[in-house]
């Protein structure tokens, strides 16, 4: 079978969760003889350009490093597309499987490789389920898990709030009938952004129904997301479940014995983002004080301007008399062995996400998770059994229970001890392998 696997980004020049989850699924794939291709925009390149990444042909297309705002929005294909759409014709894959969208991944490209003759596999990774929430975190306000009922009043009033129109302006705009809002959206500019809000998300909504019956299965990687897709679908769209899995099958773990008088270490590893709840766990550090038996370890990514500046914030948050250590990046194949030699790692995030993965990989290093009950995670961690869980964006929580924590060591020998059997991306590769035979019509 002929596989292509469209992203948005991919390997070595980004790295991140989806890129490694579909680098994983590649392997797989390749070891049961199929033939694969990766393929991904390049946004400002002049010309198209292919590589070979561990084996496996990468095609980077150039599309507008600008786009306009209707090539954004998925309304005419964006500039550069073209030479992807003409290399899916030659090739002529029997599945493609595209992974979210962004610009230059999106419904022309579905169509096109519907035209070509293959079955059409999509799977979301982000919080925006597809076309479902604007916002991408399913957070309403971007402080409490929305119920996934989507309108453009609601969402365009969520959508506006965000980009910083106090809350009280934002509902009233949301109000602008759709008529009125689909003209003035044509204004350039925050105007035009502004007051055309409420059909942007008409338009996201229609998307979403028309991505879902153009699509040979839509895949969710939470059963909460799969239900909020449900909820706004019509009758009979193809949404199916596969959850996340760890890319390496989980060695036995034994229970560790803490020498005497060494401190209990906390951990985040991913990136400082916002929305991963970083801010929230430097405040509950910081409420912790200075006298906390429990040490705190970062390990993220620092490549950038933005991402240094980042860590400078953090750092100033948490004080200078924290025990709070900034390590350097973990490479993926490191993970698994540091995160076998902390006690507890902490996901604080704040949005609605798969995973994320290194909840996984933790568990099956035999380490408890400390999250937040949104998206995968509160399906990943059993309150109380094998880690906790708290509200996502309550740093107080937070430092209620690293307080708890620290005063009661015993808790994560007890939360270690309850952790079961994790899923690995042989069980997800597994999964796509039936999908795939089932839309393409092969034989099991």
């Amino acid at each position: 079978m002929r596989i292509l696997h469209l992203c948005g980004w991919y390997l070595p020049m980004s790295v991140g969760g989806t890129e490694l989850y579909v680098a994983a699924l590649v392997r797989r794939q390749r070891g049961a003889g199929h033939e694969v291709r990766v393929a991904a925009p390049d946004a400002g390149a002049i010309a198209r350009r292919i590589y070979e990444h561990e084996g496996v042909q990468v095609l980077r297309y150039p599309i507008a490093g600008s786009p306009t705002r209707a090539e954004a929005r998925h309304v005419v294909p964006v500039r550069g597309a073209e030479v992807l759409h003409a290399w899916i014709r030659d090739w002529k894959p029997d599945v493609v499987h595209v992974h979210t969208f962004v610009t230059g991944v999106g419904p022309w490209e579905i169509r096109a490789s519907a035209a070509a003759g293959a079955r059409v596999v999509c799977t979301t990774h982000s919080g925006a389920l597809g076309f479902l929430c604007a916002r991408g975190t399913m957070l309403q306000w971007g402080t409490s898990l929305c119920d996934g009922v989507a309108t453009p009043r609601k969402c365009g009033a969520c959508m506006l709030a965000m980009r910083g129109v106090p809350r009280p302006l934002a509902e009233c705009l949301a109000w602008v009938p759709l008529p009125l809002s689909s003209w003035l959206g044509r204004l350039p500019g925050p105007i035009g952004t502004g007051l055309g809000m409420p059909a942007f998300i008409r338009d996201n909504l229609r998307l979403q129904h028309q991505v879902l019956s153009e699509l040979d299965a839509f895949v969710v990687l939470t059963e909460a997301g799969q239900q909020r897709v449900v909820r706004q679908a019509q009758p009979g769209a193809p949404i199916r479940l596969n959850r996340l899995g760890v890319n390496e099958r989980p060695r036995p773990f034994t229970a560790r014995r803490r020498a005497a008088g060494r401190a209990l270490t906390v951990a985040y590893v991913g990136r400082l983002d916002p929305i991963k709840g970083v801010f929230d766990l430097a405040r509950a550090i910081r409420a912790l004080g200075p006298r906390s038996p429990l040490r705190f370890e970062f390990r993220a990514p620092v490549n950038s301007s933005q991402q240094m500046r980042m860590a400078d914030r953090l750092k100033k948050l948490v004080g200078p008399d924290a025990h709070v250590r900034f390590g350097s990046p973990l490479s993926p194949s490191a993970v698994p062995e540091f995160l076998a030699s902390v006690d507890l790692l902490c996901c604080p995030s704040i949005t609605f996400e798969g995973g994320p993965t290194v909840a996984l990989e933790a568990l099956a290093a035999g380490t408890p998770v400390l999250g937040t009950r949104i998206g995968g995670l509160s399906e990943i961690i059993e309150d109380d059994v094998n880690g906790r869980l708290v509200e996502p964006g309550d740093w107080r929580a937070l430092a209620a229970v690293l307080r708890a924590v620290g005063s009661d060591l015993a808790l994560v020998e007890r939360w270690r001890a309850g952790i079961g059997p994790v899923r690995t991306m042989d069980d997800v590769a597994a999964d796509y392998a039936a999908l795939y035979e089932n839309v393409a019509g092969q034989p099991g």
